[in-house]
């Protein structure tokens, strides 16, 4: 039997049974990813497995460089060969680590590999996958295809055209849903070259706060029309500190003139921004995410050399979290501009602050479920004990019955696995509940909770005007 195999992860019979009926084939539902919708319109060609599995993929170089590779064969200008050999000696010995598992899962996915990776096939293995994609024209999108999704959220600068979200809304060949999300992060840390550019593409002057924030709006209501329903938001730390209108032209005016914030000023703009695109989003019917807790681009010369993204990031800590997101909340809600929204928390020992907080901000008169979601184990979570601490947190505070599920977070992709791996883990915890006499065998019952959080879930959330 190979390691993965039809019951991989699942160690019950309770388990196999909701894992084979229920989740298996049920489609995807991404709502939060990072593919290039530029590659999904042109249905991008991959020259060769490299590009595919290792451009860009921040968590496999971390990898690389614990297993002691050379920084040319991890970013540089190593050969695809040279990278791929790097990465299978890698992945040999990264057992206990979930790019073990997920580097089986697709191998055997995508390209029937059922070997174990490792230095002595790397070459075969190599040669294989590319001659299979070249044989089978393996693109973009029929990666996307043959892995059953049937609804993609990219993450977009707020000052993108859109235009390959177009072409691929006006292609009926292709029937997968890709919408944009407005993702406005560098307006949280605004420089005054920023504005310029927001200036110019809306090509009116922001003099103020009053009009910089108008000219934000216009942005938001492009994306609207494109189809959006959600935006996106990264922040090191959830702050709060409320602010005057004169105050926030105060704070403004010192942007545009390159002076350097207070800490105090600086949460005041985080502060009010928040809160002013929040109730644009609830305007809209959008669902507004908020990841926080990262320290980003620790290693400065990988930094310099490379940019963001080239997987020196770490969780962070931080101060009166409970505080600042239950006030964060309080404020929206006061304005009665509350919208629907998923927090994402990186650090685990705050997940039942997380929880907690989002408890307290249910209550809406349009029948939404989980209105304020605690969101699935991200990034350095997305593993099974991170997956399995989320899972537990939202069942002591909140409704595991109405859970969004599973995100890929990637920007690959062959990173579909990572849904089936969180289906796995999700009926394997509910089959040892089941089996313990925690949760009853009731089949009806099991069957709804297994199908809401894999599909139907986030389904309803996101498409509600869809799925009517």
């Amino acid at each position: 039997m190979s390691f993965v195999h039809a019951d991989f992860m699942l160690n019950n019979e309770t388990a196999k049974h909701l894992f084979h009926e229920y989740a298996k084939d049920l489609p995807i539902f991404d709502y939060h990813c990072h593919l290039s919708p530029e590659e999904i319109a042109k249905d991008h060609v991959f020259e060769n497995i490299t590009e595919l599995w290792l451009s860009g993929d921040h968590y496999k170089w971390r990898a690389m460089r614990a297993n002691g590779v050379s920084e040319g064969k991890v970013t540089g200008s190593a050969s695809p060969k040279e990278k791929f050999l790097a990465w299978a000696n890698t992945a040999e010995n990264a057992i206990g680590n979930p790019l073990f598992h997920w580097t089986q899962l697709e191998l055997k996915k995508y390209f029937g590999i059922e070997a174990l990776l490792n230095s002595d096939n790397a070459e075969q293995v190599y040669n294989e996958i590319n001659e299979k994609m070249k044989c089978d024209s393996l693109t973009a999108r029929k990666f996307i295809q043959e892995s059953n999704v049937e609804f993609i959220g990219t993450t977009d600068s707020p000052l993108d055209s859109l235009e390959f979200h177009e072409k691929i809304a006006e292609d009926d060949s292709f029937d997968v849903t890709v919408i944009p999300a407005f993702r406005p992060d560098e307006y949280f840390q605004l420089k005054k070259h920023t504005v310029k550019k927001l200036e110019e593409a809306c090509e009116q002057k922001a003099s103020s706060y009053k009009i910089f924030i108008k000219l934000l709006e216009t942005r938001v209501d492009y994306f609207d029309k494109h189809g959006s329903v959600l935006s996106d938001h990264g922040l090191n730390e959830l702050v709060y500190t409320e602010t005057t209108s004169e105050e926030i032209e105060r704070i403004y005016r010192k942007i545009l003139e390159d002076q350097v914030l207070t800490v105090i000023e600086r949460n005041q703009w985080i502060t009010r921004l928040l809160v002013d695109l929040g109730c644009m989003y609830a305007k809209r019917d959008w669902v507004m995410q908020i990841h926080f807790g990262a320290v980003r681009n620790a290693h400065t010369q990988l930094f310099t050399e490379y940019g963001a993204d080239a997987g020196t990031d770490s969780i962070a800590d931080q101060s009166y979290l409970a505080e600042n997101l239950n006030c964060l909340l309080d404020a929206l809600h006061k304005k009665e501009a509350l919208p629907k929204m998923i927090l994402y928390n990186l650090n685990p020992e705050y997940n039942a602050i997380v929880a907690s907080t989002a408890a307290n901000f249910q209550s809406n008169e349009q029948g939404i479920k989980s209105k304020v979601q605690f969101g699935s184990g991200w990034w350095f979570n997305d593993t099974e004990k991170g997956i399995l601490r989320q899972l537990e947190t939202l069942s002591d505070h909140g409704m595991l019955m109405h859970f969004v599920g599973m995100i890929t977070d990637s920007r690959s992709f062959i990173s579909y696995t990572r849904h089936d791996y969180f289906r796995r883990i999700l009926c394997n915890y509910v089959g040892e509940q089941v089996e313990l006499g925690k949760f009853p065998k009731e089949e009806s019952l099991l069957k709804k909770l297994i199908q809401n959080i894999c599909y139907f879930n986030a389904k309803a959330y996101f498409e509600p005007n869809r799925s009517q």
